[in-house]
């Protein structure tokens, strides 16, 4: 769990930092590295992860039981609102495990940060999202090569119906969009959002602590009202870590289907 922010020595209110967020190693094996919390964390949501679907396919049954059907109803989730109907009827199946991997894994590392004594969205700390991201941009380019060849870096960088004499500014344009942009977006998108909503909470939660720690009783009982708005913030954070989850692996989904259909452009 993060920890707060008590009053500093003279009684002025401290705010959490960045460093705050990056809890010291569990087994520290140099000055600033080691095995941490957020590695702990990553390996749990795999461990997880396997065992709620295994658990959930392993007595597979005509009438569900309460197990099966939610693995049944997730899996069904990604598997027809992202990787079908994004991807389309005739590809979408062999990039379902990607997108559903991707997906949980991605759900459950946010989710930690609106669990107790966890407390720590994974996705937090920018190293789990670039590491995704550029797999995901491996992957979407991999995809298009494979289908079109060297051509596919022509249909991506040079769009259909451009008069030849606006080429020289719009084909910059499309290699820093595709190849540059695109694989920061992604990652700083997932990154950027779990930080910030986390700084958030644990700035209330430091608020909260210092107000009570005042001897007015007027401060004392101001730390009620910031306590009910970090309630409706905890709730909003939860929220985003389950929309960036889909959003992640909606774009993933978005960026192969372009991939399969570069000539379309």
């Amino acid at each position: 769990m993060t920890p707060l922010t008590l009053p500093a020595d003279d009684g002025a209110f401290t705010p959490p930092t960045l460093e705050d967020m990056h809890l010291p190693a569990i087994f520290p094996w140099g000055e600033a590295e080691g095995f941490s919390k957020q590695m702990l964390l990553v390996l749990l949501s795999v461990v997880f992860i396997a065992w709620f679907f295994l658990a959930a396919a392993r007595k597979g049954q005509l009438v569900p039981g309460k197990l099966q059907f939610a693995g049944e109803y997730l899996y069904g989730f990604v598997r027809n609102s992202i990787g079908k109907d994004i991807i389309g009827g005739k590809d979408f199946m062999k990039f379902v495990p990607l997108l559903f991997a991707l997906f949980f894994f991605i759900l459950l590392n946010n989710i930690y940060g609106a669990i107790p004594f966890f407390q720590l969205p994974t996705m937090s700390h920018v190293g789990s999202p670039y590491f995704l991201a550029a797999l995901v941009y491996v992957i979407w380019i991999g995809v298009g090569l494979r289908k079109f060849g060297p051509k596919f870096i022509k249909l991506t960088i040079v769009p259909s119906g451009v008069p030849w004499f606006i080429l020289p500014i719009v084909v910059p344009i499309e290699i820093i969009s595709n190849f540059i942009v695109r694989p920061m977006t992604h990652s700083l998108r997932l990154f950027a959002t779990m930080l910030a909503g986390h700084l958030v909470v644990a700035l209330a939660g430091s608020g909260i602590a210092f107000l009570i720690s005042q001897e007015s009783v007027l401060l004392k009982g101001t730390s009620l009202l910031v306590l009910v708005g970090a309630i409706a913030m905890y709730m909003l954070e939860a929220l985003i870590m389950v929309l960036q989850a889909y959003v992640f692996t909606l774009l993933t989904a978005i960026y192969i289907q372009g991939a399969l259909h570069a000539d379309a452009h």
